[in-house]
């Protein structure tokens, strides 16, 4: 009798404790159920007003913030319209470059036959590029008898369509190619001695002062003896010079040829791809972006052309995108470029159940800390926003990943276009909604 007593007494307390446990944690989750729609209507609220005034009634702002871990939307705004990304095209070249390219970067292609060594480009940005150490294609080189260079295998345009032509003498606007040297750029500077890089160029500088930096169809340059600054000026591109530069850098000769024998090409590899994917987003360089998008073409064809690297990429790894981007280029330059929020945070989100975190966090620039974010969107004791930006005249975007206090992660992209006051007042009022987002959610 005790030992029946026992067992009901001990069943009876054992409901009980599973009540309370059941009580228990129904109440936790929907607690947290209430503060995460409480902090939604809190950041919806202060946003709107934020964005719902006579300083932002003139120009056409879109946004969407998502939560990953729930796929929830904390807030949007014209979210499915199309804009003007600017640099934000680069985040789309970069998902490319991390499904396309390998861990180093392909440098050459080649294929050795009666004692000839025919080689080809494949876009590598890298080779004689100032910020990057790439040895191994001159130490190739420097190995072989007899090299032939064919470059016939780039079928695209110098300049990418919808740039502004006026801007050739911009170091933001070199031309592209399959081969290019030096970032297909002449480096100049003064202090603490008169440098030309490449100096090939020596005798094609004046040094005058003027307002252009160089002749628009001709490699002459303007560069004055009493300027402190080091500039870089976008040469014009074209065989004999890609000959010339790199006989002189390898110290042979070199021919040029109109087609690779028949064969399997090999090829020989640069730098680490992290390190050009990092460049490309931390100092928005133009440049890298367009010849990645060149490089990934040579990794699914014979021929360096961009449009077939986007075509492949939109058609095989992005068609569940809500509104199809217009896409031209992988820099951002064009103004012909459209993306909406969402497509942006579609990719983004792409990237972050793809990449891990240390690593995809790390190719975007921190904010307060590094990149084109250095003096913007800082932390109070770290890094809050991982981002790419984007400017153009009248057109500022953001788009990437903010980290919360409570420590949730949160997929964002903000357009703006079509304004005519300061960038400045765009950027502080972002940032103001960036860190109520940071504090609230």
């Amino acid at each position: 009798m005790l030992t029946l007593m026992k067992i009901a007494l001990s069943s009876g307390f054992a409901k009980t404790n599973y009540k309370l446990k059941f009580v228990f944690t129904s109440t936790f989750f929907l607690l947290i159920f209430v503060g995460c729609t409480s902090s939604k209507k809190i950041i919806a609220k202060r946003i709107s007003n934020t964005m719902q005034n006579e300083q932002t009634e003139n120009y056409f702002a879109g946004i969407l913030i998502l939560d990953p871990a729930t796929n929830d939307t904390i807030y949007q705004q014209n979210a499915q319209k199309y804009f003007t990304p600017a640099s934000n095209t680069k985040i789309f070249t970069l998902f490319t470059s991390l499904k396309l390219l390998p861990e180093n970067i392909p440098a050459l292609k080649y294929i050795d036959d009666n004692n000839i060594t025919y080689i080809e480009g494949t876009g590598d940005p890298t080779l004689f590029h100032t910020y990057f150490n790439n040895s191994n294609v001159i130490d190739f080189l420097k190995q072989k008898d007899s090299i032939a260079l064919h470059l016939n295998n780039f079928d695209d345009t110098k300049l990418g369509p919808g740039w502004s032509w006026g801007d050739y003498q911009y170091y933001y606007q070199p031309e592209r190619g399959s081969l290019p040297l030096y970032g297909n750029v002449i480096t100049l500077y003064n202090a603490p001695q008169k440098t030309i890089l490449p100096n090939y160029f020596t005798d094609s500088i004046t040094p005058i002062n003027t307002d252009k930096n160089r002749v628009l169809e001709k490699n002459l340059f303007f560069y004055s003896n009493e300027r402190k600054d080091t500039l870089e000026i976008p040469y014009r591109t074209y065989a004999t010079l890609t000959q010339n530069l790199l006989q002189e850098a390898i110290g042979k000769k070199i021919e040029l040829v109109n087609k690779l024998p028949m064969g399997e090409k090999s090829i020989i590899y640069s730098v680490p791809t992290d390190s050009v994917l990092k460049r490309m987003m931390h100092e928005s360089d133009n440049f890298i972006a367009e010849q990645l998008l060149i490089l990934g073409s040579s990794t699914i064809s014979d021929t360096l052309n961009s449009a077939i690297t986007r075509k492949y990429v939109l058609e095989k790894y992005l068609t569940n995108l809500k509104q199809e981007p217009r896409w031209v280029d992988g820099s951002g330059l064009s103004r012909y470029n459209l993306f909406t929020p969402t497509s942006m945070v579609q990719v983004l989100q792409k990237l972050f159940e793809e990449i891990p975190a240390n690593r995809l966090f790390n190719l975007f620039p921190k904010g307060g800390v590094s990149g084109t974010l250095k003096d913007w969107y800082p932390g109070s004791d770290q890094p809050y926003i991982f981002t790419k930006t984007g400017s153009l005249s009248n057109n500022h975007c953001i788009s990437g990943y903010l980290i919360t206090k409570s420590g949730k992660t949160l997929i964002f992209s903000f357009m703006n276009n079509h304004f005519r006051q300061s960038s400045l007042e765009i950027k502080n009022r972002m940032q103001q909604i960036f860190e109520e987002i940071r504090d609230t959610y």
